[in-house]
């Protein structure tokens, strides 16, 4: 098995869509009060910027959108339907408004799917919404073993059409 090792700044300045599959198989380091949890993320979902109607940034830019449009590497996170937060990393370059939802992940064999679900495994909450990805904020991303994958529809988007709700941008480990 490799050896876990961070993952470099330029390694989410690619396009949501190239981001998420390459994420499987990475460690999502989470450390609160002395102590960490490792966890291997096994489910993604991309979202595309402005013209994706399921990206928040869909909107434009607003104050809850204003963190998707700053440099890749950033936390996004979010409350959704008032009692869950999802975690998702800002991608590409400033200004283009692209992220990854972290949608599954695995700790001690231990798998776990649902983004409310992994946010609450990992103690994250806004707190780290605007941070940066790194040790300073307790959270960061380690690079792990590739892993085989499937692309599937993204899940709860029905209402952005066919055209969206359809598109293969949700990878999951076979």
């Amino acid at each position: 098995m490799m050896k876990a090792r961070k993952v470099s700044d330029n390694f989410f300045n690619k396009k949501a869509k190239e981001v998420a599959p390459a994420l499987l198989g990475s460690f999502l380091i989470r450390e609160v009060g002395g102590k960490k949890i490792k966890a291997k993320i096994v489910e993604t979902e991309a979202y595309c910027g402005e013209k994706d109607l399921a990206c928040h940034a869909s909107k434009g830019r607003t104050g809850r959108t204003e963190i998707m449009y700053q440099k890749a590497g950033t936390i996004y996170v979010y409350l959704c339907y008032g009692m869950h937060y999802m975690l998702n990393i800002v991608v590409s370059k400033k200004d283009d408004p692209e992220a990854v939802l972290i949608r599954g992940i695995e700790i001690d064999g231990e798998k776990i799917h649902g983004p409310g679900r992994v946010t609450k495994a990992l103690n994250i909450n806004k707190k780290l919404n605007g941070k940066k990805l790194g040790p300073k904020d307790g959270l960061w991303l380690e690079k792990g073993e590739t892993l085989k994958h499937q692309k599937t529809a993204r899940i709860g988007v029905h209402y952005t059409g066919p055209i969206w709700s359809k598109r293969l941008l949700r990878f999951v480990e076979e």
